[in-house]
Formats: structure tokens, C-alpha cells, sequence
């Protein structure tokens, strides 16, 4: 038999988080008590903006959370709310593996965009673009988003396979059977894209 753990990070103060790129604060967002992201001032597109749970360590298993975004009102139009949850992430995130999904896309009228409401990348190597490029619709789905809604999803990660869970679906909206790190692990951090107001709930991880 294979012993299971669950562990539970509440994120109900800022020192639970090693921040990357991003200011938080503690709020109460929409009935539920959060910790609201948005990028540092002075970070450029190259940067990514996180925050890392403190003394979490993931190979595999299953994580849970609901999260919200939505672009920030100063944001360009191209922007989409990008949030998301990192795993696997090595020391100052160097390298980590991610699923984000792209609210304002969920709901778009037009077809192409949505088919680009949810994304897995890779950094540093397997960027976005890069995937939509040389794989086209391999790393990215459909999936209905509301911005600014709460949205619960479940990342579950074996070995060199992941799946994303939105909404609390039996099926998975974004099925990756190839993990560009491999079987690796390090901590989980919370992810948020440019132009981007989120807000992460408690986190469980089993």
C-alpha cells in the first residue's frame, strides 16, 4: 500500500510566500479570504511573476485550490487575466512546470480564442509560443472561464504526466503526457501573467 499525506496551505499571511516579481496583499475577495497578486512596477515581460508556497515539495499527486483573475484595468487589450499554479519549480524558480488558464478567452466570441482558455508551459525552455508554434493545440484547451469568478481546479501530476481539472469536471480540460522536466520535483508557487489582478485561495495538496 501506498501512503498518502494531504497538507494544506491556507495563505492567510504574506510570510507563508517567497515573492518573485509581484506585490500581495491579504484580502477577503468575494466571500473568501485570499491573497491578492499583481506585478511589481518595475518587473519587464521576461520576468515571471510568483509566489512560492514555503517549505511545500511536490514529485506527485494532486493539488487543489480555486483561484480568480482578470486584466488589471491599466492592462493592454491583448491581455487575458493569465493565472495559474507552478509545480516541480526549482530554487528562484529557475525551472518549473505550470497550468494557467486565460479567463477573459473562456467566454470570447470567437472560436480560436477559446481553444486558448487553458495553457501548460515549461520554463524556461517551452515558452507559450513556442508550443503553440511547433505543437498547435497539443498545450492549450478549451474550457468555460468568467474573469474575476472564483474558479476551483485540480492539477493531478504522475511521473511525466499531468492533467488540469476546472470547475470541479470529472474529465480533465488539458490532458500533458509528456512534462518537458521530466520526473523532477520542487516546490509549488502561485503564477500570475502580465497585466494581471489574482487571487489564490487556500491550497491542498495530497
Amino acid at each position: 500500500m501506498v501512503a498518502t499525506s494531504t497538507r494544506t496551505f491556507e495563505l492567510d499571511a504574506l510570510s507563508s510566500l517567497e515573492l518573485h516579481h509581484v506585490e500581495a496583499s491579504i484580502v477577503t475577495y468575494r466571500g473568501r479570504r485570499a491573497v491578492r497578486f499583481i506585478e511589481r512596477e518595475e518587473s519587464t515581460t521576461n520576468d515571471h511573476a510568483f509566489g512560492i508556497l514555503v517549505d511545500s515539495d511536490f514529485k506527485d499527486g494532486i493539488i487543489e485550490t480555486a483561484i480568480a483573475g482578470a486584466p488589471r484595468p491599466d492592462a493592454p487589450p491583448d491581455m487575458r487575466g493569465f493565472v495559474g499554479i507552478a509545480f516541480r519549480m526549482q530554487p528562484l524558480g529557475t525551472r518549473f512546470e505550470c497550468f494557467y488558464l486565460r479567463p477573459t478567452n473562456g467566454r470570447a466570441n470567437d472560436q480560436l480564442r477559446r481553444n486558448h482558455a487553458t495553457q501548460y508551459v515549461s520554463h524556461p525552455d517551452y515558452p507559450w509560443y513556442r508550443l503553440r508554434e511547433e505543437t498547435p493545440g497539443v498545450y492549450e484547451s478549451y474550457t468555460d472561464l468568467v474573469p474575476g469568478d472564483w474558479t476551483p481546479i485540480r492539477i493531478v501530476v504522475s511521473g511525466i504526466q499531468a492533467q488540469l481539472y476546472v470547475n470541479g469536471a470529472e474529465q480533465p480540460c488539458l490532458i500533458v503526457n509528456d512534462l518537458k522536466l521530466g520526473e523532477t520535483r520542487g516546490s509549488i508557487a502561485l503564477w500570475i501573467g502580465a497585466g494581471t489582478e489574482a487571487f489564490f485561495s487556500t491550497v491542498v495538496v495530497k
